[in-house]
C-alpha cells in the first residue's frame, strides 16, 4: 500500500491514496473507465492512460482547463504549481488568472489527467504526446520545441559556435552546451541584454514567429539579419531550408504566456431583448398550439397510407416536397415534423411488401390526450431524441443524400446541446432572449475544439438548430425560454404571469450572465496547500481519513459535492463555480413534463363545439374544435385557409365523400343545425340535397368492374361521353356496364367524368370508405443513439469503488511466504497444495485472520480476493469477502492457493 506521506510515482499510486468521493468523481466525470469495472487500481490508471479514454476526456473539458493542459504540455515534466501559473498569467500576473487556475488544476486533477503535489505536477503521458507541440500537429499555444529538442540533431562544433556567438564561454561537451543556452535564454535580464544586441529587422522577424506558426523558410543564403538570429541560437535549423523559434525564447518575447489570450471565465450569454413574461408564454402557447396541428395534419394527409419508403430507407426527396406544399412549410421544416412526429412514435413505416409510411396506433391514444399532454409528449420527445433533422439533405460520409426518417441522422451529442442551450436560457432573467452569437460563444467556451476553431462544427449548428426547433415547438416565445420550458427542464423559474415556482432541487449551473456562483465551503488557496502538507504531514495524513466524513456532514442537502480529498488540495480549496446541470433521469423528465404540461393547459385556445356557416358554402371556426366535430367536419368540408379562424369549403366532392364515409343527406343537415351557430343557408342545404340525390345511383362492383343503374338512359350517356373511352366500357344488359379497369380506377373515371357512384360489395350493398383505415403494427419509438458509456448513478458508483477498493487491497497487499517459498509479489496466483490450502483455512476461522486466496471460477477466469474465512465444511470455505463486500461461499477445488497476510497488514 502506498505511504499519504510520500510523493506518488504513478497514476496508480496518485490514484491509491484518493480517497472514496475522489474516485467516484473520476469515474462520474469518465464512465468509460468502468465499462467494464477494473480489477484494481492498477488496471484503472492503465485505462485512464489509454488514447481513446485521454481523447474522449480532453473533448470534454472547458477553454481555461484544456489551456492549463496544455500550458503543462510544454512546460517542464515535473512542473510546480508556481511555473504553471506563470505560464498561465505571465510576468504581469492576472487576477482572473489567478483566481480560476485552482479550479481548472483541480478539474485535471479529478479526471486524473494530472497528477502529483503542487511541487511535482505531471500529464499523463497519452495527453502530454496529445498535447505537446510538433510540426505535424501544432499547438494551440503556437509554441515550438524547446532548445533541446530543436538541437538534438545538430553537430557538436556547431553548438559550440552558437554558444560562442550568443557570449557564452565554450564547453566540453554539447548537453553542457544546450543547458548553458537554455539557462541563457529563460533568464529574463541576460535575454533583454541579447536581443538588445540584435537590429530592429530582426526583432521584426522574431514578433512574426513569436504568436505561432513558430516555423519559417529561409534560403540556403539567409540575410544579414537572419544569419545574426540564427547564429546566437535565437533562430535553429530544423530542416534543410526550415527554422523555428525555440519555446524558451518565445516565452521571453511573450513575457511568460504559453497562450496568446487566456480565457479564466466564460463568455456570458446576453440578453438581446427582454419582453414581458406574459408575452412570452402567450407566444410560446401559440407555437405550442400550431405544433400540435402541424403534427396532426400531417399524419391526417398520411392517413391511408402514406409516401413509400425509399430502397434504402427514408422519405424521397419529391415526398418530402409534397409534404411541405401540403404543410405549407419550407422543406427543413418539414422534415424536422417529420422527424419529430417519428421520434415521438406517432409515425413508423408499415413494414409491408410496398413499404410505406403511416401513422401509428400510439397516434389515435395521442390524439385521445388533453392537448397539453400531447405537447408534453412531442417536447419531452424532442428533448430526448438523437435524431437530427437540421443534417437532412446533407451527404454522409459515403457522400450519399441524407434523408428525412432515413439512417445516418443521428448525431450522439444531439440531446446534450439542447439541454445545454435551453438551460443558458434559463438562466437569463425571465422574458429574455439571448442574441445567438453569445449562446455560440459560451458553449464553444464550455466545450472547444483542440483544432483550428470554425463557426461551422457540429455543436454550433446543434445549437442553431435548437433555438429555431425550440420556437417553432413553443418551448421559447420570441426567442425567451417560457415557464412551461422552464418546467420541461426541471429548472426553477416562473409560472403563467411571472409567478415564481419551484425547480427539481439540483443546480442549474453557473448564471447565463457570469460564473459567480460557488458552492461547498471554501479554505486557503492552493499553492499555500503545498507548505502546508510538508511542514505537517501527520496533519495531511489524519485528512485521508476524515475529509470524506467532514465533507458529507458540512455539505447540506442538494448541494454540489466539494470534490476529492486532501490529495487534490487546490480541487477543493477554492470556491468552485457550479458545472452545468445534469439531465433528467426518466422519472424526473416525466415528473417535469407533466408539470410542464399543467402549466401550458390554462394558456391554450378551449376547443370550441360550434362553427359558422355562410351563405358562400363556407365554415369559418374562430378556434380549435372538439375532435368529434373537427373530424366530421374534415370529411364534410375541405379547408380552404388556416390561421386565427379556420375556413372550410363545402364542394360537391366533399359533400360526396361525406356521403361515401356513411352519412346521409339528413344526417349531414342535422349535424350542421347542431354545430352552426348560424342558420344553415340555403345554397348549402341545395348542394347537399343534389348531391345526395344522385350518390348511389350508379353502382359500380368487381367483374374485373362492372356499371349497373336501373335508368338506362344514364348508361347510354356514360357510352356516349368521349371521356369513357379509357375505360373500355361495354353493354351487357339494359342497365348493366362491364369495365376492364379495376373498380377503384372506375369510380374515380366516373366521378372525373361529373356522376357520383357508389361502391357495392358482392351482394350488392353499398360500400362504406372511411379516411382513417391504415395504421402501422405497433412500433415502439426509435432509441437515442448514446454519446458513449452513460453516466453511472450513485449505486453503480458506490459498488464499483467498493469493488476497485477490495481488488487492489487483494493485489497490492504484502503476503508471508509459504514454506521455503519465496515472498509473493503482487499479481501472482499463490499456489498452495490442497492439504495446505485446507490446513491455512482451517486455522484462519479459529484465529480469525484474513487471507489471500487466487481463485477460478466456473468460466476459468482468474483473480485474487481478500477473505476472512467463518466456515469450512463439506469441500466449501464460507467466508466474507472484501471485494464483493459481503460474505460467500467458495468451492475449495477452485481455489489455486492461499497465503497469510503479513503482519503490518492484519
Amino acid at each position: 500500500m502506498s505511504d499519504p506521506a510520500t510523493p506518488p510515482r504513478s497514476l496508480a499510486e496518485d490514484l491509491r491514496v484518493r480517497d472514496d468521493a475522489s474516485l467516484t468523481v473520476l469515474l462520474r466525470s469518465r464512465p468509460d473507465l468502468i465499462t467494464p469495472v477494473p480489477t484494481d487500481l492498477t488496471q484503472l490508471a492503465t485505462r485512464a492512460g489509454t488514447r481513446a479514454s485521454v481523447v474522449r476526456a480532453l473533448e470534454r473539458l472547458d477553454r481555461f482547463a484544456l489551456q492549463t493542459a496544455e500550458a503543462l504540455a510544454v512546460a517542464a515534466d515535473p512542473a510546480t504549481y508556481d511555473e504553471l501559473l506563470a505560464l498561465m498569467a505571465g510576468d504581469e500576473g492576472d487576477p482572473a488568472v489567478t483566481g480560476a487556475l485552482p479550479h481548472a488544476l483541480g478539474t485535471l486533477r479529478e479526471q486524473a489527467l494530472v497528477w502529483g503535489a503542487d511541487d511535482r505536477l505531471r500529464l499523463v503521458r497519452t495527453a502530454r504526446e496529445l498535447l505537446t507541440p510538433s510540426p505535424q500537429h501544432p499547438s494551440p499555444t503556437g509554441l515550438g520545441p524547446t532548445v533541446q529538442e530543436a538541437t538534438a540533431g545538430m553537430s557538436p562544433g556547431r553548438i559550440q559556435e552558437i554558444v560562442t556567438t550568443a557570449g557564452l564561454p565554450s564547453t566540453h561537451d554539447a548537453v553542457s552546451a544546450v543547458s548553458a543556452l537554455t539557462a541563457l535564454f529563460t533568464d529574463r535580464t541576460r535575454m533583454s541584454a541579447l536581443l538588445a544586441d540584435v537590429p530592429e529587422e530582426s526583432r521584426e522577424v522574431l514578433a512574426r514567429l513569436v504568436w505561432g506558426p513558430p516555423y519559417g523558410q529561409v534560403t540556403a543564403d539567409p540575410a544579414a539579419h537572419l544569419r545574426r538570429l540564427l547564429d546566437r541560437g535565437l533562430l535553429l535549423p530544423t530542416a534543410p531550408g526550415t527554422v523555428v523559434l525555440p519555446r524558451e525564447v518565445a516565452l521571453h518575447l511573450r513575457s511568460g504566456r504559453a497562450h496568446r489570450a487566456t480565457e479564466p471565465l466564460p463568455p456570458p450569454v446576453e440578453p438581446a431583448a427582454t419582453h414581458s413574461p406574459q408575452v412570452v408564454d402567450t407566444t410560446a402557447a401559440g407555437q405550442a398550439y400550431t405544433a400540435l396541428a402541424t403534427v396532426e395534419e400531417l399524419l391526417k394527409d398520411w392517413h391511408e397510407g402514406g409516401p413509400a419508403v425509399l430502397r434504402a430507407g427514408g422519405l424521397s426527396v419529391r415526398d418530402l416536397k409534397r409534404t411541405a406544399v401540403a404543410l405549407d412549410v419550407a422543406e427543413p421544416v418539414a422534415a424536422f415534423w417529420t422527424e419529430l412526429a417519428y421520434a415521438a412514435g406517432l409515425l413508423a413505416s408499415d413494414g409491408e411488401a410496398d413499404e410505406r409510411f403511416a401513422a401509428t396506433p400510439a397516434y389515435d391514444e395521442w390524439l385521445e390526450q388533453p392537448a397539453a399532454e400531447r405537447w408534453a409528449r412531442l417536447a419531452e420527445s424532442w428533448l430526448a431524441a438523437t435524431r437530427t433533422a437540421g443534417v437532412v439533405g446533407g451527404r454522409d460520409a459515403k457522400d450519399r443524400t441524407l434523408s428525412a426518417l432515413g439512417p445516418g441522422l443521428d448525431r450522439s451529442a444531439a440531446p446534450e446541446v439542447r439541454h445545454r442551450v435551453l438551460t443558458l436560457l434559463a438562466g437569463l432573467p425571465q422574458g429574455a432572449s439571448p442574441s445567438p452569437e453569445s449562446v455560440l460563444a459560451r458553449l464553444r467556451w464550455e466545450r472547444p475544439l483542440r483544432g483550428p476553431q470554425r463557426d461551422d462544427d457540429l455543436r454550433a449548428r446543434l445549437a442553431r438548430w435548437t433555438l429555431n426547433e425550440a420556437e417553432l415547438l413553443g418551448v421559447t416565445g420570441r426567442g425567451a425560454l417560457s415557464a412551461h420550458g422552464r418546467a420541461l427542464l426541471g429548472a426553477p423559474g416562473a409560472g403563467p404571469g411571472g409567478k415564481p415556482t419551484g425547480g427539481r432541487g439540483r443546480s442549474t449551473g453557473p448564471s447565463a450572465t457570469g460564473p459567480t456562483a460557488t458552492t461547498g465551503p471554501t479554505t486557503p488557496t492552493g499553492p499555500t496547500a503545498t507548505a502546508a502538507r510538508a511542514a505537517s504531514a501527520a496533519s495531511a495524513a489524519s485528512a485521508v481519513t476524515t475529509h470524506g466524513a467532514a465533507t458529507a456532514a458540512s455539505t447540506p442537502p442538494g448541494a454540489a459535492s466539494t470534490g476529492p480529498g486532501d490529495k487534490l488540495p487546490v480541487h477543493h480549496e477554492h470556491p468552485r463555480p457550479a458545472g452545468p446541470p445534469e439531465p433528467l433521469s426518466a422519472a424526473e423528465q416525466a415528473v417535469a413534463s407533466a408539470a410542464a404540461a399543467r402549466l401550458l393547459a390554462p394558456l391554450l385556445p378551449e376547443p370550441l363545439d360550434h362553427v359558422l356557416l355562410q351563405a358562400d358554402l363556407t365554415a369559418v371556426a374562430p378556434g380549435p374544435l372538439r375532435r368529434p366535430l373537427a373530424d366530421t367536419l374534415g370529411v364534410l368540408a375541405d379547408v380552404e385557409s388556416k390561421g386565427g379562424a379556420t375556413v372550410y369549403r363545402f364542394t360537391p366532392g366533399s359533400v360526396r365523400r361525406a356521403l361515401d364515409a356513411g352519412r346521409s343527406a339528413s344526417d349531414l343537415h342535422a349535424f350542421l343545425a347542431e354545430h352552426s351557430r348560424t342558420p344553415v343557408p340555403q345554397p348549402l342545404a341545395y348542394l347537399i340535397d343534389d348531391v345526395a340525390r344522385r350518390h348511389g345511383h350508379l353502382r359500380v362492383g368487381a367483374a374485373s368492374a362492372y356499371v349497373r343503374c336501373d335508368d338506362d338512359s344514364v348508361l347510354n350517356e356514360i357510352l356516349a361521353d368521349k371521356r369513357a373511352a379509357g375505360l373500355r366500357l361495354r353493354r351487357l344488359a339494359p342497365t348493366v356496364l362491364a369495365a376492364q379497369a379495376d373498380p377503384a380506377g372506375l369510380l374515380e373515371g366516373l366521378r372525373a367524368m361529373g356522376f357520383a357512384p357508389a361502391a357495392e360489395s358482392a351482394e350488392g350493398d353499398v360500400l362504406i370508405t372511411r379516411a382513417d383505415a391504415h395504421r402501422t403494427p405497433p412500433r415502439a419509438a426509435p432509441e437515442p443513439v448514446p454519446d458513449g458509456p452513460p453516466t453511472p448513478d450513485a449505486t453503480l458508483l458506490a459498488a464499483a469503488v467498493r469493488a476497485i477498493r477490495a481488488g487492489d487491497l487483494a493485489s497490492t497487499t504484502p503476503r508471508k511466504p509459504s514454506g521455503a517459498a519465496p515472498a509473493m509479489t503482487g499479481g501472482e496466483l499463490p499456489r498452495t497444495t490442497s492439504a495446505e490450502t485446507l490446513a491455512t483455512m482451517q486455522a484462519a476461522v479459529l484465529t480469525g485472520e484474513s487471507l489471500w486466496i487466487g481463485y477460478v471460477n466456473a468460466e476459468g477466469s482468474a483473480s485474487q480476493r481478500v477473505i476472512a474465512p467463518v466456515r469450512v465444511e463439506g469441500g466449501f470455505v464460507t467466508a466474507y469477502d472484501h471485494t464483493a463486500d459481503e460474505v460467500r461461499t467458495y468451492p475449495l477445488h477452485r481455489i489455486t492457493g492461499v497465503a497469510e497476510l503479513a503482519d503490518d497488514q492484519v
